[in-house]
């Protein structure tokens, strides 16, 4: 009896324990709800935004705009009220009605519209932008008669002079077409259909007949960039070595009859030439090439023809089409399975010094091809101031002082602007670290009075830890420089266009620069370094000479107004 009733007493105290135990559950249960509940309802802070992530700046700046001037956003401060108050079932299935949706996508629209804004903004007034808006470098053309263009297209008069009758000249034209264009089908070129229109002729014909007395290209010109575009994309169709030089150069075709020289990487783009190593020696080097432009360009001088960088495929498009055999005879496969080959020259073209893909990709660079000689000959010219190109003896520049006396009573030297073209070159020279600069050219159709070609620059930027100052001897020898040009390097000297900020900016639109910088930060350290040492040479020629700046901008008030200003300055 007394163990029944024992038994009875526990388990009453078992259920009493349970019950207890389910209430403290529920209790706990209830208690743990709320507290989540309330942590997904978002806070005051987080107006305008469904999420509860910290904002940047920017997106607090953006709040605090839409709150002071926009009846949606202050609507939008009012959403966490309505929300926890009213609609909490709809917080816990995580959907928002199509107002507070919309809420959101605008605020997400203005902020989106405000970013790409002044990404905008900063794109378009990037220096280099602003320094081609200057009025130094958009000085009015000048006039241009018909004998100052190097070539032209024939008018219908010229044409029926040449043939005698129309006749005869419709009957040759179209002999003459069909001709071509039975060629282009053997050979793989485009069809022709040229007209006298511009908009007809390829960009690198285009680039031909803008060629004037004065500059070699427009730098406004639009052609420009479609000519760029073209060298790096354009298909090739033909590939074999070109003659003369010292160093390996191929020429390359494409099918709309347009040519470029081609200069292959021979070594890492910031690799420093030797310091045991004479000027003649080193390797030529593509990003030389590339770079030199650029720079001639923002100089203002636009003699370079214009060059760009690209990937080329060895075996694709070279070894597969060219018809040089003795090209194609120095073709190998390296010990690391790369395509390689070193063709016929003067220096470095051998197996110990050969030029190899990765295993077939190969950077190079692609200068646009000027007029055949048949159509525009050109003058070749000996450097005043050329080298001795011996180990042993020195020029008789680098020996006489006063030499630039002799050139002064030397034609062509002697009047007009060939003396201060010649100094033109020397900086440009100077500023790159060109030393291998023995001839330059001029079209012969121009005579004397025209502008000097800057080629061949592949040993340009090899050194960058030390500078050359005997390329700079012409200019400390003559005392004498272009207005326009010292104008320009003080205004590149300034920290609002710094030229190593330009050149970098510029070189940044090459097809090669995303794979790396076409030019380390040595060399563009190096260009500021050497443009001070220019504009200390040329104030050290003031402090003894009065005759050291040649005016070529009378006529441009308010580029002379600001002359005057840099000199009191």
């Amino acid at each position: 009896m007394m163990r029944q009733n024992l038994g009875r007493s526990t388990r009453s105290i078992y259920l009493c324990l349970a019950f207890l135990s389910l209430a403290l559950h529920l209790l706990l249960a209830f208690f743990c709800f709320s507290i989540l509940q309330t942590a997904c309802v978002p806070s005051s802070s987080s107006s305008s935004s469904s999420s509860s992530l910290p904002r940047t700046d920017s997106e607090h700046r953006q709040s605090l705009s839409h709150s002071s001037s926009s009846p949606a956003a202050s609507s939008s401060n009012k959403l966490p009220t309505i929300l926890q108050n009213e609609e909490h079932h709809k917080l816990n299935s995580n959907k928002l009605n199509h107002k507070e949706k919309d809420l959101l996508w605008d605020a997400t629209e203005r902020e989106n519209k405000l970013t790409g804004g002044l990404i905008q903004k900063v794109k378009v007034w990037s220096k280099l932008e602003v320094l081609f808006k200057h009025p130094l470098y958009n000085l009015p053309p000048k006039s241009l008669q018909d004998d100052d263009w190097l070539l032209r297209v024939k008018t219908n008069t010229e044409h029926t002079s040449d043939k005698g009758s129309e006749e005869e000249e419709k009957e040759d034209s179209i002999d003459a077409d069909s001709d071509l264009e039975s060629a282009s089908e053997e050979k793989g070129y485009d069809k022709v259909s040229w007209t006298k229109e511009k908009e007809t002729h390829p960009p690198w014909l285009r680039f031909h007949l803008g060629i004037s007395r004065w500059e070699l290209y427009d730098r406004k010109d639009p052609n420009l960039a479609q000519l760029t575009h073209y060298l790096a994309r354009q298909r090739v169709l033909g590939a074999v070595q070109k003659t003369g030089g010292t160093q390996l150069k191929l020429l390359m075709s494409f099918p709309n009859y347009g040519q470029a020289l081609l200069k292959p990487m021979r070594q890492s783009r910031d690799a420093e030439t030797d310091v045991n190593l004479f000027y003649f020696s080193d390797f030529e080097r593509h990003n030389g090439e590339i770079a030199a432009f650029h720079l001639d360009r923002l100089l203002g001088f636009n003699r370079i023809p214009p060059v760009v960088g690209r990937l080329i495929n060895v075996t694709s498009e070279i070894r597969e089409i060219t018809t040089d055999h003795r090209l194609a005879r120095t073709f190998f496969t390296s010990p690391a399975g790369n395509v390689c080959f070193y063709g016929q020259c003067e220096y470095y073209c051998s197996a110990e010094h050969p030029v190899c893909g990765q295993p077939h990709s190969l950077e190079v660079s692609l200068a646009a091809m000027l007029p055949d000689l048949s159509l525009a000959r050109r003058r070749s010219w000996r450097s005043p101031w050329r080298r001795s190109y011996s180990r042993t003896k020195l020029a008789m520049w680098e020996k006489d002082p006063a030499y630039c006396d002799t050139v002064k009573q030397t034609p062509p030297y002697n009047h007009g602007t060939r003396l201060v073209d010649l100094i033109d070159m020397a900086i440009l020279d100077f500023l790159m670290s060109n030393m291998d600069r023995h001839h330059y050219e001029t079209f012969e159709k121009f005579g004397n009075e025209t502008f000097l070609l800057h080629l061949d620059n592949g040993r340009a930027f090899g050194r960058h830890s030390q500078d050359e100052p005997t390329i700079l001897v012409p200019l400390k020898q003559c005392c004498r420089i272009r207005c326009s040009t010292l104008l320009r390097l003080r205004l590149l000297s300034l920290p609002g266009f710094r030229l190593s900020d330009v050149m970098r900016e510029s070189l940044a639109q090459d097809p090669l620069a995303p794979l790396a910088p076409l030019l380390s930060e040595g060399n563009l350290s190096a260009l500021d370094r050497r443009l001070a040492s220019v504009l200390q040479a040329v104030q050290t020629c003031q402090e003894h000479h009065t005759d050291v700046i040649y005016n070529d901008l009378e006529g441009y008030d308010t580029i002379n107004s600001m002359h005057e200003e840099q000199n009191n300055k």
